[in-house]
């Protein structure tokens, strides 16, 4: 019970810290911001005291190291797998207008409206 109030401090503190950058709006843009971080600040130093709240910082350690693992693509990767795309959207785009126009084609035929 008592973790579970932990995280709820914490979300409390969070929601301070956010509410007191709209408090602040008199305030230097830095204030406010300062609220902001304290709130975020707070917040994760009272969840880290909870285990629910150690697994949640965990995993977001653990994201952020698989992030920085990704290959991103070269430059001409993207290029030729954009053209890719786009090329593929345009033959779609067209062999659905066929088909449509078949299809409305046929419907007036079919009711005696066509040509």
């Amino acid at each position: 019970m008592i973790d579970k109030i932990k995280l709820a401090l914490s979300l409390l503190l969070l929601a301070l810290g956010i509410a007191g950058f709209y408090l602040f709006e008199d305030k230097a843009m830095v204030v406010r911001i300062l609220a902001v971080l304290a709130g975020i600040v707070a917040s994760v130093a009272v969840a880290w005291t909870a285990p629910q709240g150690k697994q949640a910082l965990s995993f977001f350690n653990e994201s952020i190291a698989e992030a920085k693992r990704v290959v991103w693509p070269t430059r001409q990767e993207t290029i030729q797998t954009t053209l890719a795309v786009i090329v593929l959207v345009v033959i779609m785009a067209a062999f659905l207008a066929l088909v449509d126009i078949s299809f409305a084609y046929m419907v007036q035929w079919i009711m005696g409206r066509g040509a």
